[in-house]
């Protein structure tokens, strides 16, 4: 071809190619702020989600040794890794409830002593297991406790028997609680709801002896089950008139023994706390407890991915405290 023709043909060529496009900062724009609305609504949802699903509220800020107001009462959950361990405290009162391995006994003993309490009016022993009366030994021995409360069960382990050294040497009253007693400091109001005596399933499953308290203040309330199983959450099912609970402190760190539908039923709990360990090697929580809470809407809290988690209330509404 000619080189004038070929000319020709190029030009003609360059004409029908497709015009370049203007870049569309419309919808670059579009597309940063649906990113930007995703992520807001991600933060929201992780730092409001409770207030969002379950009408419970946050607030920012404070430590350990964070000021109550003279209504307010702080419920603590402490990671303590595959435990239990609870601070329940008001401005000049404080109640421990288990205190996870002898492993963990300074946090148990640090967080008390950083929130500035120096008497415990109570220390609950919800039952024998190491991994719930295991710091309670060091806590006994540090500080100025009232009263254990405990069931009325043995077991044969070195851990419970240091456990009764330390409440016999240093003269501490104890305390064996039947289904209906209560027990106050201040405006802390637990009711005990169980176990009751003989307890239920076989006598040598020590989970089913665990004390059950429920803390009442004005409309809110915390159930703490410790590790009972199947067969203790039937007998509260038939025997306790009031079970129900703001937030429910899942029994037996989120096992299949626990948590059954018709006690979650009865409990109707807004929000769960669940103690454990991660990547312990029992598997906890099972996915039938996590189905299962889910299935009924109740928003989540892991001591295993969110470390220790603390809950504010003022008996109208509760804060989950960051």
């Amino acid at each position: 071809m000619p080189t004038a023709k070929r000319t020709t043909a190029a030009k003609r060529a360059v004409r029908k190619r497709p015009a370049k496009r203007k870049p569309n900062r419309k919808g670059g724009r579009r597309f940063f702020f649906s990113m930007l609305l995703i992520l807001v609504f991600a933060l929201v949802y992780y730092f409001f989600g409770v207030d969002i699903q379950s009408r419970l509220g946050i607030r920012f800020g404070g430590t350990a040794a964070i000021a109550l107001e003279d209504n307010e009462i702080l419920v603590s959950f402490l990671d303590v890794g595959q435990g239990d361990s609870i601070v329940v405290r008001s401005n000049n009162h404080a109640i421990l409830i288990d205190g996870g391995e002898h492993a963990q006994r300074n946090v148990v003993l640090r967080y008390l002593r950083d929130a500035g309490v120096r008497r415990l009016d109570y220390v609950v022993a919800t039952h024998p297991h190491s991994d719930h009366i295991g710091g309670l030994v060091t806590v006994l021995r540090q500080l100025d406790v009232g009263r254990v409360i405990m069931p009325y069960v043995t077991h044969s382990t070195n851990t419970f028997l240091r456990f009764l050294d330390v409440i016999e040497n240093n003269n501490i009253p104890v305390m064996f609680p039947q289904p209906g007693d209560t027990i106050q400091a201040g405006i802390i109001n637990f009711t005990i709801l169980g176990p009751p005596s003989p307890h239920p399933g076989p006598s040598g499953n020590l989970n089913n002896a665990s004390v059950i308290l429920r803390l009442e203040h004005g409309q809110n309330s915390f159930l703490f089950t410790g590790d009972a199983e199947r067969e203790l959450e039937y007998w509260l099912v038939n025997n306790v008139a009031n079970l129900s609970a703001t937030v429910l402190n899942v029994g037996h760190h989120g096992s299949r023994t626990s948590s059954t539908e018709a006690f979650l039923d009865a409990v109707n709990p807004r929000a769960a706390v669940i103690s454990l360990g991660a990547d312990n090697i029992y598997g906890h929580p099972h996915r039938e407890v996590m189905d299962r809470l889910n299935a009924r809407g109740i928003i989540i809290y892991r001591t295993d991915q969110l470390g220790t988690i603390r809950m504010i209330t003022d008996g109208q509404r509760i804060d989950l405290l960051r």
